[in-house]
């Protein structure tokens, strides 16, 4: 017999919103047709090279293996085209939209110094993200941002140490009062 007196409800931590779902598959066929069509761009370089039998000499050659990039809707799956040369000459492909090793989103790594700036703890990181950007949230660790901390310091250490005197700068200073939207009468 169970003594236990927690009682589990499932679910609880996963809101379904259908619209979110909507934009996710929107999102993941939008950018399955930008990836599939960059190698096609690629590839008309080389259409004039051919193999001593008359074959195109650079090819598709399947695809990378699947993976989620982290996005301000949530994980979005893509998989990104290989091409090979048939001549042995070296050939990279490279996806501008998804370059190797990304699995975050720009935006999503300019919002960590906001949120961390805005009074979010390390250790908090994680579970603020996964309501941000739903259960599937991954790679947001205190270590993570630890790591990101780190390199953040070291890009200010060098911006506050650049010779700024070879360049001309413009500036605005201004100043104003928020008077709100209603005036009090």
């Amino acid at each position: 017999m169970n003594d236990a007196t927690l009682i589990e409800f499932a679910g609880r931590d996963t809101v379904s919103d259908p619209l979110t779902d909507l934009l996710r598959k929107g999102a993941r066929e939008l950018l399955r047709t930008a990836v599939e069509a960059e190698p096609d761009a690629f590839l008309a370089e080389f259409l004039k090279h051919r193999t001593p039998e008359g074959r195109a000499a650079v090819v598709r050659n399947g695809h990378q293996p699947e993976r989620a990039v982290q996005t301000g809707i949530g994980p979005v799956t893509v998989q990104i085209p290989k091409v090979r040369s048939k001549t042995g000459a070296p050939v990279t492909f490279r996806s501008a939209l998804v370059p190797p090793y990304v699995r975050k989103a720009k935006s999503i790594e300019a919002a960590l110094p906001w949120l961390y700036l805005k009074g979010i703890s390390t250790g908090e990181m994680g579970a603020a993200l996964k309501a941000l950007l739903g259960p599937d949230a991954t790679g947001f660790s205190a270590k993570t941002l630890a790591r990101l901390k780190t390199q953040w310091a070291a890009e200010y250490d060098a911006w506050r140490k650049a010779n700024l005197g070879r360049d001309e700068w413009f500036y605005v200073w201004a100043d104003g009062i928020y008077s709100g939207l209603r005036g009090k009468r």
